[in-house]
C-alpha cells in the first residue's frame, strides 16, 4: 500500500456487535449471557423452501453428536439456516454442525465467563491504533438484531456518552485524550426479556509522525583504504520520506570517469512507515586519480540537504613478520579448539547445565503466571490389566517424584476433577490453569475420554501459546499417526522415554529430561521419599 494512502486506512473505527451476514469463522468465541447466533454461509433464497430439510448438531468432549431442536433448551432457537441463543450459556461450548442435503457447515463455539467487575470482558477487546489529528469514527450498529434494538449507548471507559434509540455516533479528529475503552451496548427485548449485546475496542491515539527530518547513517567523513587497481563499493544509507531524494557528487575536471558506477537505489519501508535508502557509489581499477578526492552523497529534502564524505586512501602494505604470523595462528586454532569443545561439552551436558543454573540463581517461573497447577497429566483412564502400569505410572509415579520430592503441583483426571461435574468444562478450565501438559502416550492413548484433552492442550499451545507440551512414552510405539497432525507445528514436540530399568532413580536421566521441560520452581527435595521407585516393566 503507498503511505499516502495509509491516512485514509487509519481511519475509521466502526463498533459492530456482528457485521456478518453469516458466521463465516470457524471458532468463535463469546461472552455468556448475551444472545448469539450461527447462520449457514451459502444459504440462499431458494433454500428457505420448508420442503428442505435442514439439521442442527452439537458435540462436546467425548459426547456424540446431538440433534438439536426447540425442545432442547428453552434458550435455543432455530429458524432455517440460523441457529439463535437467547442468550448464550457456559454450558453451550462445543462443537456445532449444520447440515442441509449435501451441504454442511462446522463452527467451534468457546463460551467464556462475563467480568463481574466491568462493563466489558477483557478477552472480547479489539485494540486499534489511530494517529493524532487523523479521523475518528465510532458508530454503533447492529446488523443483524436492528429490528429488535430498542436503545444503544455508547461508554468510554464504562462511563455513559451517548444514548440513542438509532446508532449513537461519533465523528471527529483524534486526540491523545480520546485514548481509551469504548463499549457499545444494545438493549434489545426477546419473548418478555432484556438482552444486551456489547462490543468493545481499545483505542490507541499516537503522535502524528508523518514527516521526519532525512539524516544519513555513519559518521560524516570517512576514510576508505583501499589498493590500486582493485574495486571499492561505497555504501550511502539514509532514513528519509517517500518525497526525498539521494545522489552522488564527485569532482569531473576532466571529464565522466568510465570507472566510476552509481548503482540503482534501494528502498525499503520501515516499520513506523518510513523508509530506509542505499544507494551504493562502485569505483573500479582504483588509479592514483581517485585517491585524496571528495565523494560526497546527500539527502536533499524541502526542510534542508545531508551530506557525508568518503576520501579515498592507499592502504598501508607493511608485510607481517613471520613469527607474528606464526604465534597468531597457533593462538587462533588454540582457541577455536578451545570453542569447539566448550561448545561440546555444553551440548551433551545442556540439561543438567540448566538445572544447576536454576538451582544456583534460585530461579521461580511460577511465581507471577497466574497458574495454580505446574502441569496437568493426561493418561489413558481405562484401567485395565493391560494397561494397569501405565496408570500406576500416571497417577502413582508422577506425583511421587514431582510433586513430593521436587515440590512441583499436577493436575491428575481422578484426583482433582470433582465428580458429577461438567466434565469438558472442568478439563478445560484446569488445563486453562496449568503451565505445562504432560501425555502419558501408549498404544491406546487416543480414546475418547482423553481425546478432549488433548485438542485443549494443543489449543492452548499453538493458538493461545499459554502453555508447553511433554511427551512420555511409557510403552513403545512405532506408529505416532493417531497424534494429531498440528502436534507437528509446535516448536518443540520432545518426547520423553520411560525405561523401568533406568529411570527409577530420580538423578537418571529421564527425570533429569523431565525436569528440563518442566518450569523451574524453586523446592526443597521431600527427606523421607526413597531414591529408587518402584519397579514397572517395559512391557
Amino acid at each position: 500500500m503507498n503511505c499516502r494512502e495509509l491516512p485514509l486506512t487509519l481511519w475509521v473505527l466502526i463498533f459492530v456487535s456482528t457485521a456478518e451476514s453469516c458466521t463465516s469463522r470457524p471458532h468463535i468465541t463469546v461472552v455468556e449471557g448475551e444472545p448469539f447466533y450461527l447462520k449457514y454461509c451459502s444459504c440462499s433464497p431458494a433454500h428457505e423452501i420448508e420442503t428442505i430439510t435442514k439439521s442442527w448438531y452439537k458435540s462436546s468432549g467425548s459426547q456424540e453428536r446431538v440433534e438439536l431442536n426447540p425442545r432442547s433448551s428453552s434458550r435455543i432457537a432455530l429458524h432455517g439456516c440460523v441457529l439463535e441463543f437467547w442468550p448464550v450459556e457456559l454450558n453451550d461450548t462445543g462443537s456445532y454442525s449444520f447440515q442441509m442435503e449435501n451441504y454442511t457447515q462446522k463452527w467451534k463455539l468457546n463460551v467464556i465467563r462475563r467480568n463481574k467487575h466491568s462493563c466489558f470482558t477483557e478477552r472480547q477487546v479489539t485494540s486499534k491504533t489511530v494517529e493524532v489529528k487523523k479521523s475518528l469514527q465510532i458508530t454503533c450498529e447492529n446488523s443483524y438484531y436492528q429490528t429488535l434494538v430498542n436503545s444503544t449507548s455508547l461508554y468510554k471507559n464504562c462511563k455513559k456518552l451517548l444514548e440513542n434509540n438509532n446508532n449513537p455516533t461519533i465523528k471527529k479528529n483524534a486526540e491523545l485524550e480520546d485514548q481509551g475503552y469504548y463499549s457499545c451496548v444494545h438493549f434489545l427485548h426477546h419473548n418478555g426479556k432484556l438482552f444486551n449485546i456489547t462490543k468493545t475496542f481499545n483505542i490507541t491515539v499516537v503522535e502524528d509522525h508523518s514527516n521526519i527530518v532525512p539524516v544519513l547513517l555513519g559518521p560524516k567523513l570517512n576514510h576508505v583504504a583501499v589498493e590500486l587497481g582493485k574495486d571499492v563499493r561505497l555504501n550511502c544509507s539514509a532514513l528519509l520520506n517517500e518525497e526525498d531524494v539521494v545522489y552522488w557528487m564527485f569532482g569531473e575536471e576532466n571529464g565522466s570517469d568510465p570507472n566510476i558506477h552509481e548503482e540503482k537505489e534501494i528502498r525499503i519501508m520501515t516499520s513506523e512507515g518510513k523508509w530506509h535508502a542505499s544507494k551504493v557509489l562502485r569505483i573500479e581499477n582504483i588509479g592514483e586519480n581517485n585517491l585524496n578526492v571528495l565523494y560526497n552523497c546527500t539527502v536533499a529534502s524541502t526542510g534542508g540537504t545531508d551530506t557525508k564524505s568518503f576520501i579515498l586512501v592507499r592502504k598501508d602494505m607493511a608485510d607481517i613478520p613471520g613469527h607474528v604470523f606464526t604465534r597468531g595462528m597457533i593462538i587462533a586454532v588454540l582457541i577455536l579448539v578451545a570453542v569447539v569443545c566448550l561448545v561440546t561439552v555444553c551440548v551433551i551436558y545442556r540439561v543438567d547445565l540448566v538445572l544447576f543454573y536454576r538451582h544456583l540463581m534460585r530461579r521461580d517461573e511460577t511465581l507471577t503466571d497466574g497458574k495454580t497447577y505446574d502441569a496437568f497429566v493426561s493418561y489413558l483412564k481405562e484401567c485395565r490389566p493391560e494397561n494397569g502400569e501405565e496408570h500406576t505410572f500416571a497417577v502413582e509415579i508422577l506425583p511421587r517424584v514431582l510433586e513430593k520430592h521436587f515440590g512441583y503441583k499436577l493436575c491428575i483426571f481422578e484426583r482433582d476433577v470433582v465428580p458429577g461435574g461438567a466434565v469438558v468444562d472442568e478439563i478445560h478450565s484446569l488445563i486453562e490453569k496449568s503451565r505445562r501438559l504432560i501425555i502419558v502416550l501408549s498404544k491406546s492413548y487416543m480414546s475418547n475420554e482423553v481425546r478432549y484433552e488433548l485438542e485443549s492442550g494443543l489449543h492452548e499451545a499453538l493458538v493461545e501459546r499459554k502453555i508447553k507440551i511433554i511427551l512420555i512414552e511409557f510403552t513403545p510405539v512405532t506408529d505416532f499417526t493417531f497424534l494429531p497432525q498440528s502436534l507437528k507445528l509446535l516448536k518443540s514436540h520432545r518426547v520423553l522415554k520411560w525405561k523401568a530399568d533406568k529411570s527409577l532413580s530420580y538423578n537418571s536421566r529421564f527425570w533429569k529430561n523431565l525436569l528440563y521441560l518442566m518450569p523451574a520452581k524453586t523446592a526443597k527435595p521431600g527427606r523421607d521419599e526413597s531414591e529408587v521407585l518402584p519397579v514397572l516393566s517395559e512391557s
